[in-house]
């Protein structure tokens, strides 16, 4: 069996480097293009030659070969100051990934019933490492929302551990990769309840655990407060995450989580149920078996029966 080359670390600088494929079965082209493609985060939208050179530690003038490639095929773009962006073919790419799910035909139809019925921002997310992806929004049209809009919209990501979503998806990792995912993680203070111990992080994922549900009490934004609860597939694993989001100005935390939850529980359910998730009360009603017992149609075919 033929030994994988170990993967190379990453350099002490803390630049990024292309993994280590080496065997012959894998292309090096397609491995730096997508390399490159993942230079472009939300904090760096536009990046020059040089800076993803750099990054990659690349000449520049295959960067540039590459680069050049990848404009020719929409997966980027060249701006006005010869900087480049991800193209929309890098969009349509994502959104078909998260089609290929099931979870946003499944899900918006609950979204919407719930927005509607609270008049709050609803989400679903899933995690992708160490953050969420936005899989689907249902925007509250109330007055003062762009105060928590935060520019997110589909395809946004977001540290996990200061959002609601992240936290509870956290939570139900199996231990090994829980750990290994806290150990990588940086925790900056983006807010003013922001988690940046991971000792506290790892507390409050247990309490996640135990109550079901998770909070955001403004770790992600000042003034920001939300909700999540879990979506199960059905093999009882949880795979998504709803939220409801409000601004502490709008609603109190204490009113969103004894006043709202329940609605928010209730529609994470609905949507489980979708991708076929079965309570353990329904499974139990489900496995038992069934025992008719047959009723005598009249006195006569009573006193025959025995």
């Amino acid at each position: 069996m033929p030994r994988t080359a170990p993967p190379v670390p990453p350099p002490l600088d803390g630049r990024q480097q292309i993994p280590s494929l080496r065997e012959p079965r894998y292309s090096q082209s397609l491995e730096r293009g997508l390399a490159i493609l993942c230079c472009f985060t939300p904090e760096r939208p536009v990046l020059g030659i040089a800076e993803i050179a750099d990054e990659l530690l690349m000449s520049r003038s295959t960067t540039h070969r590459y680069v050049i490639t990848l404009v020719a095929l929409g997966y980027l773009e060249q701006g006005a100051s010869r900087k480049y962006r991800l193209g929309l073919r890098v969009t349509d790419l994502g959104m078909s990934a998260l089609n290929s799910t099931g979870l946003r035909e499944h899900s918006r139809p609950h979204l919407e019933e719930l927005r509607q019925r609270t008049t709050y921002t609803v989400n679903l997310a899933v995690l992708d490492g160490s953050e969420i992806l936005y899989v689907d929004r249902a925007r509250s049209y109330r007055r003062g929302q762009n105060q928590i809009d935060l520019g997110l919209r589909l395809g946004s990501r977001l540290p996990a551990y200061c959002t609601s979503m992240g936290k509870l998806l956290l939570a139900y990792l199996p231990e090994n990769e829980q750990k290994n995912l806290i150990g990588d993680m940086k925790l900056a203070k983006r807010a003013p309840n922001s988690i940046t111990s991971k000792k506290a992080l790892r507390s409050e994922l247990e309490h996640v655990r135990e109550e079901g549900f998770a909070v955001n009490d403004e770790e992600l934004a000042p003034g920001l407060h939300s909700i999540s609860a879990p979506v199960r597939s059905e093999s009882n694993e949880v795979v998504a995450a709803v939220n409801m989001a409000a601004h502490s100005s709008m609603i109190s935390l204490e009113e969103l989580v004894g006043h709202l939850g329940p609605h928010l529980v209730a529609t994470a359910d609905r949507i489980s149920a979708r991708l076929g998730y079965l309570r353990e009360d329904e499974r139990l009603r489900k496995s038992k078996p069934r025992t008719t017992k047959r009723e005598p149609t009249n006195n006569l075919e009573e006193s025959h029966a025995f």
